[in-house]
């Protein structure tokens, strides 16, 4: 697995031992891109700082609270509306964002009174709002405003509301994934254990690394409650404040995005003796797998069973439909953490699609372990590359697709490739069975863009065809499938709806009878 040195980074030396390429016969003993270090200087890192992981990645995707930043506005702006975490209360942590605006002068006489004045305008703007959460940014770290003090001043005041204070400068860590370790560990400090909840249920979980992508939270939420399992609370989306104040009451962590949660569900095994189950929303047999397990937790198992084999028979007919137009497609698989060892191999295995390339930008090496032993045999893997890299790997390797968030993504365009947001999604939401579906979909429409097709026509330079009609996506996909696969009558397009996550909130569950009461019952 040897290193890979690309042409542009050759004046900083130090990058070489970033990149490596999945050589054949080889393991991660022969090399592995060293990742989640300092920034080299010069490298122009698209990174985001620790202060973006804890506000942007986990602190926003809660409900039910007013997320104000203190320091610039520039930092609340990079952190608002990128992406899509929805929620059932109208998205009131999409619609709105808080700054204390601070300025030069505030940097030189202290910024606390200012907080203060902020604190209370947002309470009374908001009169239905009383949960707050306060994020420290680089600039009012730098000057010592004492943000635990103003708050729990404005809490004495204001005895009916509640707020937590999250210290995640920008400089906290290497990148964002700092900003995940440090909510984390403050949550679990200051929150838990606060609020007691009621249980409804003998099954009780609290659901963790979920963000509520376009609805991802709702889907998993609707298989645990048919197998009548509560979730206590969502860390983070759609999440409740005071909810996540009752983690301490589960039965089970369900854990589904390590890089970013982990560390909670540790401190809550420890703390409270809450054991820790990883699972994966993403995939067919990774999701029916994910759901038996935590059905083997509590023994119903037939409950996970029953739903698995409800989902497959309905959704796989069209999950092979896009499976036989997509296969043997490459695909540069360029997320966040986690998403690269979750999507690497079920990707390949479930539609497909050859991983040509892996990469992280705020992922530990443990991420990249995962992400480059599923992937396929002479893939590149990089840690946190720049633009310049993206493109020289593009160029390279010649993908038909790329997966990874807006800014690489706009410029993968510009060399006409398309591209798939892979932090906030294209028509999600992408978990669940029909999630993943819908996923095939969007990667089929990717690909087969008419409009893409006619992007790649130069119109300074290029003879333009007049003597072409305009072709469908169905036109280019099909042209060179058998027949019989055109035509097989077992498979079929998405045939859900354009909104899928409305109806899950509409629908009505089955009561299970809790155990204690059938016990008093004989």
């Amino acid at each position: 697995m040897p290193y890979h040195e690309f042409e542009c980074s050759t004046c900083i030396p130090e990058r070489k031992k970033h990149a490596v390429v999945k050589g054949p016969g080889e393991t991660l003993a022969d090399a592995l891109p060293l990742g989640y270090l300092n920034t080299i200087p010069g490298t122009i890192s698209e990174r985001g700082c620790a202060y973006c992981g804890a506000k942007h990645v986990i602190g926003t995707p809660m409900k039910d609270v007013i997320h104000i930043s203190h320091g610039p506005v520039g930092c609340t702006y990079d952190t608002w509306q990128t992406k899509r975490y929805i929620s059932d209360n109208d998205n009131f942590q999409l619609k709105y964002t808080f700054a204390t605006d601070v300025k030069e002068k505030h940097i030189v006489f202290g910024a606390e009174k200012l907080l203060k004045q902020n604190i209370i305008e947002a309470f009374k703007a908001h009169p239905d709002i009383k949960r707050m959460t306060i994020y420290q940014t680089c600039a009012t770290a730098l000057i010592g405003d004492d943000i635990d003090a103003i708050a729990q001043e404005v809490m004495e005041e204001l005895p009916d509301v509640d707020i937590f204070v999250c210290n995640s400068p920008g400089f906290a860590g290497p990148s964002q994934s700092g900003g995940h370790h440090k909510i984390n560990i403050a949550w679990i400090k200051n929150k838990v254990g606060t609020v007691e909840p009621e249980i409804t249920s003998d099954y009780v979980i609290n659901y963790v690394g979920e963000y509520n992508i376009q609805g991802d939270q709702e889907v998993m939420q609707d298989f645990f409650k048919r197998m009548g399992i509560q979730i206590l609370s969502t860390f983070t989306g759609n999440g409740s404040y005071d909810d996540l104040r009752a983690m301490h009451k589960a039965h089970l962590n369900v854990l589904e995005c390590a890089r970013s949660a982990e560390y909670i569900c540790n401190e809550l095994r420890v703390k409270y003796g809450i054991p820790r189950l990883d699972i994966d929303g993403f995939g067919f047999e990774p999701l029916g797998n994910s759901l038996r397990k935590v059905g083997l937790f509590f023994g119903i198992e037939d409950r996970a069973q029953k739903i698995i084999d409800e989902e497959t028979a309905r959704w796989k007919p069209e999950l092979d439909w896009y499976k036989a137009r997509l296969t043997g497609k490459k695909v540069c698989l360029w997320p966040g953490g986690s998403k690269l060892w979750h999507w690497a191999h079920v990707i390949h295995d479930e539609m497909g699609l050859d991983v040509v390339s892996v990469y992280t930008k705020f992922g530990h090496q443990g991420d990249m372990e995962k992400g480059i032993a599923r992937c396929e045999q002479g893939a590149l893997a990089i840690d946190d590359p720049n633009e310049l890299e993206g493109l020289e790997a593009m160029n390279r390797l010649q993908p038909d697709i790329i997966f990874t968030g807006k800014r690489p993504g706009e410029v993968a365009k510009k060399i006409r490739v398309p591209y798939l947001n892979a932090h906030a999604y294209h028509n999600g939401p992408w978990k669940g069975w029909e999630g993943w579906v819908r996923f095939a979909r969007d990667i089929y429409n990717g690909i087969y863009s008419p409009i893409h097709e006619l992007s790649k026509l130069d119109i300074s330079k290029d003879e333009i065809p007049t003597d072409k009609g305009f072709k469908t996506a169905r036109m280019i996909s099909d042209a060179d499938l058998p027949e019989a696969v055109r035509n097989d009558p077992n498979l079929r397009r998405y045939t859900g709806k354009y909104d899928m996550v409305a109806e899950l909130r509409e629908r009505t569950y089955p009561e299970f009878a809790r155990q204690g009461a059938q016990e008093a019952a004989a």
